[in-house]
């Protein structure tokens, strides 16, 4: 980067993992993917039931809003399955239905928010806003990922104050 244009603005945040990057970690936990493909097919099994029974219409609208209720459920259901965050040196970045993506250089915020207790099934979850204001939220179900996500925001914390 030009040496003159990071003069216009505060230093950028360099990381320092305590583990070899790139770190990757499913999003969702275990269990959370299982509740969520019982409710997506538990949903798609009634739909079906539904159909066979005549109780929807073939054709119709109220049919038509099902169908698309469900196509948007599976859709949802398949970026849970996948998603994956990765975290380098450079960047931390999620897989989802588009991927997501926040330089660690621009980082003026991140805090690590979690349900104690429920760790097992909500996945805790990085919140980051950069120093234009923009924000992201990254979910990781995997302690390393998640202790990584504690390090990181309690190094920007001590850069930001400038300690």
């Amino acid at each position: 980067m030009d040496a003159s244009l990071e003069a216009l603005g505060p230093p950028p945040f360099r990381f320092t993992p305590s583990v070899a990057l790139p770190l990757r970690s499913v999003a969702y936990s275990l269990p959370f993917r299982i509740v969520a493909t019982v409710l997506v097919f538990g949903a798609a099994a009634w739909l079906a039931l539904l159909w066979q029974s005549g109780k929807l219409g073939a054709g119709s609208s109220l049919a038509s809003w099902f169908v698309a209720g469900e196509a948007m459920m599976l859709y949802t259901w398949w970026c849970i399955v996948r998603s994956v965050t990765t975290l380098d040196g450079e960047q931390v970045r999620q897989t989802w239905m588009w991927t997501k993506k926040l330089e660690l250089r621009e980082l003026a915020y991140a805090r690590v928010i979690r349900v104690r207790g429920l760790d097992w099934l909500i996945a805790p979850r990085l919140y980051a806003r950069t120093l234009l204001g923009k924000f992201s939220v990254f979910y990781a179900a995997e302690p390393e990922m998640v202790a990584e996500f504690d390090r990181l925001a309690a190094q920007l914390t001590a850069f930001r104050r400038g300690a």
